[in-house]
């Protein structure tokens, strides 16, 4: 079972960018997105036929958005988190399958200037974990997406300098580490150590090239998922966003 996960900064742009050579050669049995910037009816492009597509747009136009292609028809699908004061924003896209949930998210960024921090950090973050711990309490959880944080200083190029910025504020590490705490496993630190593996580079001063990035993309699994799990991947090779595809293989045969 092949997952990936990708912020793509827009739908219609990616799209010209050779996203479907990625999409193609990958050939995910479930491939998310987030940050479509797009309602279905403006993309015009037909995905092939064999997936499943299920989207959740942002109310206003030309932002947020998340988007699922699956394989397998789920056995239901959830649009939010049923929050009313969260879900107008296209953030989050649930699946159920008879193993498990899967769940994919776009975390609110805290902006410039951390407006945003303290409905980021106090409100969404406490109301989404609880929502995929509820989740749990029926069958295991897979939830990946931009979570907007980098929650370690191995997890970008440059902390110290970074320490009051939006994605590495006390406030939103200490968001991850409840994470963690409730149990989900970073599947990327499960196989991988040590720095300079990032998901997201700026557009500026040629930062990808340089590899000073941030690592603020993620799947994250339930502690009883552990035993499936046989790959975690970056594709910083990947271009056409300012962030990079990531993914898991996990081997379900047993479950």
């Amino acid at each position: 079972m092949r997952m990936i996960s990708w912020n793509v900064n827009g739908i219609r742009a990616v799209l010209k960018k050779g996203f479907m050579d990625f999409f193609n050669f990958i050939d995910a049995d479930i491939f998310c997105i987030q940050e479509i910037k797009a309602m279905k009816e403006q993309v015009d492009f037909e995905f092939p036929p064999d997936y499943h597509q299920y989207w959740n747009s942002a109310v206003r136009k030309g932002y947020s958005g998340t988007l699922v292609f699956s394989k397998a028809k789920p056995l239901d699908v959830v649009y939010g988190i049923g929050i009313d004061k969260h879900d107008n924003e296209g953030r989050v896209i649930t699946l159920e399958f008879p193993q498990y949930f899967f769940v994919t998210v776009y975390t609110p960024n805290s902006k410039r200037g951390l407006e945003r921090l303290d409905y980021r950090t106090q409100e969404w973050d406490t109301d989404f974990l609880e929502y995929v711990k509820s989740l749990e309490k029926s069958k295991p959880v897979v939830f990946c997406g931009d979570l907007n944080v980098a929650h370690k200083e191995i997890d970008l190029t440059n902390p110290k300098s970074n320490k009051h910025n939006a994605g590495f504020t006390n406030e939103e590490r200490h968001s991850f580490d409840n994470i963690v705490k409730a149990g989900f496993i970073d599947t990327f630190r499960e196989f991988t150590e040590d720095s300079g593996h990032y998901t997201w580079w700026s557009y500026m001063h040629n930062s990808r090239a340089k590899n000073i990035g941030w690592r603020i993309d993620y799947f994250c699994i339930s502690e009883l998922l552990k035993p499936y799990l046989t790959i975690a991947n970056i594709y910083p090779e990947i271009m056409g966003s300012d962030h990079c595809p990531i993914g898991i293989e996990m081997d379900f045969d047993d479950i």
